[in-house]
């Protein structure tokens, strides 16, 4: 007799999505392949699911819940499933962001996560987090989600140039995230300047940050060390990188300028006829 793996639903969101899986698929008397066939998957995908060994999708969500009739509550729960797989540090500032009305960002080094591909955070991902790439993409594709709220918050990113530049995955990566980044070009909502390297040493030497704003609540400071982010409420810090943050406003280039800037080396240094030499 196989030895079912048996679930504590109060372990994790994807213990109980699992769990739940496997209790309304057997009050249905299904097995596994007959629910494969049913939400066009395989049964061995739905028992790993069950026995929490991978984390689901949206689409599988979804299908469950057209399965069983389940009136969203797989999609619902999937939020919480995907959020618990980001870093435990990084989960409170995961909370605030999805709760801010204006959010601006300055980022050195890297696209800030909720502007990246899916290509381009899984090659990010990969080297810190080899084993884990499939479900810290899809909890990162998640955040993006906000993007789509009937109303999203209102995003300013400032990226260094030299962002641009940095090599993440190979070169059709490069090229597809820097067209996500024009795409935002009409966009009312989403706001995105090039910091050039022209303007020499700034305020924003010290390293990425960002700061959140709320409707009814205090303004937050949150930066990132090594291995986990700092937030704070001090006004202090709030109105010393307010001030920081306009400066970088105004050594930025234009939005339209900088959405020219993005077009430009995404078709010199990684169009079709850019050559490795451009890229090294």
């Amino acid at each position: 007799m196989v030895h079912v793996r048996q679930l504590d639903p109060s372990a994790s969101p994807l213990d109980y999505f699992g769990y739940e899986a496997r209790r309304l698929r057997e009050a249905a008397g299904m097995t596994l392949e007959q629910l494969g066939k049913v939400i066009y998957c395989t049964g061995s995908l739905i028992g790993q699911v069950e026995t929490a060994a991978k984390v689901p999708s949206r689409a599988f969500a979804e299908a469950l819940d057209a399965a069983f009739m389940t009136d969203g509550f797989f999609s619902r729960l999937l939020g919480l499933v995907l959020r618990s797989q980001l870093p435990n540090w990084f989960q409170p500032y995961a909370d605030m962001e999805a709760k801010a009305s204006f959010i601006s960002t300055y980022q050195c080094q890297l696209v800030y996560g909720l502007l990246q591909t899916p290509a381009y955070a899984a090659a990010l991902l990969a080297v810190d987090e080899p084993d884990k790439v499939e479900e810290m993409v899809a909890a990162r594709m998640e955040r993006q989600r906000i993007l789509e709220k009937k109303q999203p918050p209102a995003v300013w990113v400032i990226l260094d140039e030299s962002v641009l530049f940095r090599m993440v995955g190979d070169r059709e990566v490069m090229r597809t995230q820097l067209a996500r980044l024009v795409s935002f070009r009409d966009n009312p909502w989403v706001n995105i300047q090039v910091l050039p390297f022209s303007v020499g040493a700034h305020s924003g030497m010290m390293g990425s940050f960002t700061l959140l704003r709320f409707d009814d609540d205090p303004d937050i400071h949150y930066s990132e060390g090594y291995d986990q982010g700092h937030m704070t409420a001090n006004p202090d810090v709030i109105r010393e990188r307010s001030v920081g943050y306009a400066r970088l406003q105004a050594g930025a280039l234009s939005v339209k300028d900088s959405a020219d800037l993005i077009a430009r080396v995404m078709e010199e240094r990684y169009g079709d006829r850019a050559t490795d030499d451009d890229v090294a």
